[in-house]
């Protein structure tokens, strides 16, 4: 197991050199100067804004501009356009924001997803297997936007049971779990929402494949609880493929967290990024890219350890 979880941080090393190379292009040659939004072009001199151009490096040739970003980005030493803070310091302290936002979603759609999942097919065709369908089907459907303005209408603006924006309450500092919970459950319930309603889809599906298997037909001729065979046999090898889903949407979450933390103004990574890319600040959009891209890649190489803990059968290979 550690010698295959080694040869995969290695290969990763190549696809983030890759990515940075992406990120940069893609965003260096967007339409735009930085200049333009740091002074007053009608005011400052041709000579005053070549001067900015060369102090943030932007009159090099795009190959040395990303050499020097990348390594300096390596060392520490990358510095925000717009602040001059570092980077790393700017998105480390977003990053616990997004993350906490990701793991309350992730747990939240599991445990929703896969009991709606194994309530539906345990009454397949009946109308709460049809109810199940039809929210899982509204689930997928809505816009994470406007489910979360919907959301703040009627419980922050309308019936003031939760807050509608924040991380926590005006003048508070620190990370009080009291303090924040009641501002992370509209985002956490926004951002679980569709992988609720894959989670609920998928585990039906492979619910209804197990519970015919002679393997679960043999579990209850042996006199075993109806909880046991559900639970220890069905659900189990249903959860392979609750696996696979859950490997490919919670990187999706996220770039889902970008609007989310948009809508209830979370200083998160989402809402960095954002910031950044609409104010040209190149460092700060390639920190987080990156970042992020890290993430995927380990939350990819988590789901593949899994499969071996969820079903024995499967062994990764060293």
């Amino acid at each position: 197991m550690l010698g295959y979880v080694r040869r995969r941080l290695i290969q990763a090393v190549p696809v983030l050199i890759g990515i940075s190379i992406i990120s940069f292009l893609v965003v260096r040659l967007a339409p735009g100067d930085p200049t333009a939004l740091l002074i007053d072009v009608s005011q400052a001199t041709p000579e005053q804004q070549q001067a900015l151009r060369h102090q943030l490096g932007l009159d090099e040739p795009l190959p040395v501009q990303y050499v020097k970003m990348l390594g300096s980005l390596l060392t520490g030493h990358l510095t925000s356009f717009r602040t001059g803070q570092s980077t790393i310091a700017m998105v480390l302290e977003a990053a616990p924001v997004t993350l906490l936002l990701v793991f309350l979603a992730v747990a939240t759609a599991l445990v929703v997803g896969i009991s709606l999942g194994v309530i539906s097919a345990l009454r397949p065709y009946s109308r709460t297997d049809t109810l199940v369908t039809l929210l899982a089907l509204l689930g997928l459907s809505v816009p994470q936007f406007w489910l979360g303005l919907m959301l703040i209408y009627v419980f922050a603006e309308n019936l003031g049971w939760l807050p509608p924006s924040g991380i926590r309450p005006v003048g508070a500092s620190g990370w009080n779990p009291l303090e924040m919970a009641p501002y992370l459950v509209l985002p956490a319930l926004v951002l679980a929402t569709g992988m609720i309603a894959a989670l609920a889809r998928y585990t039906r599906s492979g619910m209804l494949e197990t519970l015919h298997q002679d393997y679960v037909r043999t579990a209850r001729a042996k006199g075993l609880s109806e909880r046991r065979v559900i639970v220890g046999h069905a659900l189990r090898s249903a959860l392979v493929t609750v696996v696979t889903l859950l490997g490919v949407l919670t990187p999706i979450l996220l770039s889902g967290s970008v609007v989310v933390e948009s809508v209830f103004a979370l200083p998160g990574m989402g809402r960095l990024a954002v910031g950044a890319a609409v104010g040209r600040d190149y460092p700060v959009v390639m920190t987080v890219n990156l970042l992020a891209a890290a993430l995927v890649l380990v939350f990819n190489l988590l789901t593949d350890v899994a499969y071996s803990i969820v079903d024995p059968r499967i062994r990764v290979h060293e």
